[in-house]
C-alpha cells in the first residue's frame, strides 16, 4: 500500500498519541521510564521519526505543488537561505558517520530536532497568512510540529537510559537563526518558506537515518552498512 493512502487511513490516529514517547512521573520530571525496556523505547523514537519524515516529505510535495513556480524551484539554493542546521556539526557523510559514536548518533539527533523547534512553529504562522493555503497542508504542518516535540522529549529520555547521562544544555535553535521578524514580499516568503520544508525533510531523514543506525548497532553491529 502506498503511503499517501496509509497515511490517509491513519490520519485520525497520527493526530492522537498513537505511540507515546514521553514518559514522565506524576511531578512532571521525565524519569528513566522504569515500565519501558531500552528497546522499545528506541523502536518508539524510529516509528515517531519515520512519520515525521514521511508527513514532511508529503508537506513540502503539497507546499510546491501548490505555491512555487517550476523556474523557482531551481532558484532556491541560488537566494542565499542556507539550512539553519547548517551550521551544526552534524556528520554528513557516510564514512562520518558510520565513526560516530552511539553518544554522538544521540546527540547529533538531538540537535536536529531541537533546532527545528521554533523554525516549524513559525511556519505555521506564515502558512496561515496564505490565502489558499490547503487544510490538509496547515494539519500536517501543526502535526509534524507538535511530533517533534515529543521525539525531542523521547531522544532524551534515550540518551539517559542508553548512556546514563542527566539533562544536558540543549539549546541549539539559536545556531542559523532565520530573521523571523522580516515581513518579505510574497514570492520572497514563498521561497523562505520552501526552504524551510526542503531543508526540515533533509534533516528529518537524517534523523531517521541515524536513529536506525544506532537500533542497528545494538542488534546486528556486524552488518550495519
Amino acid at each position: 500500500m502506498q503511503w499517501g493512502i496509509w497515511a490517509f487511513l491513519l490520519w485520525p490516529c497520527l493526530f492522537t498519541v498513537c505511540i507515546p514517547l514521553d514518559c514522565k512521573e506524576e511531578q512532571g520530571s521525565l524519569s528513566r521510564c522504569p515500565s519501558i525496556t531500552q528497546e522499545k523505547l528506541l523502536d518508539r523514537v524510529i516509528q515517531h521519526a519515520e512519520l515525521i519524515y514521511r508527513v514532511s516529505e508529503e508537506s513540502c510535495s503539497l507546499f510546491e505543488e501548490m505555491f512555487v513556480p517550476f523556474p523557482m524551484r531551481l532558484q532556491r539554493n541560488q537566494a542565499g537561505y542556507a539550512c539553519i542546521t547548517k551550521t551544526l556539526h552534524i556528520p554528513t557523510s557516510k564514512s562520518e558517520i558510520q565513526q560516530i559514536s552511539d553518544k554522538w548518533l544521540l546527540h547529533s539527533v538531538l540537535m536536529l530536532v531541537q533546532s527545528w523547534i521554533e523554525p516549524l512553529v513559525y511556519l505555521q504562522t506564515t502558512l496561515d497568512r496564505y490565502d489558499n493555503a490547503p487544510d490538509m497542508l496547515l494539519n500536517k504542518t501543526k502535526w509534524v510540529s507538535d511530533k517533534l516535540i515529543s521525539l525531542e522529549q523521547g531522544v532524551v529520555v534515550l540518551i539517559k537510559k542508553m548512556l546514563d547521562e542527566g539533562m544536558m544544555p540543549t539549546n541549539y535553535s539559536e545556531q542559523g537563526q532565520l530573521q523571523y521578524d522580516v515581513q518579505p514580499e510574497m514570492m520572497e516568503s514563498i521561497l523562505k518558506d520552501y526552504t524551510i520544508l526542503s531543508c526540515f525533510k533533509k534533516d528529518a531523514h537524517k534523523m531517521e537515518t541515524f536513529l536506525k543506525l544506532l537500533k542497528c548497532r545494538q542488534t546486528d553491529p556486524n552488518n550495519c552498512a
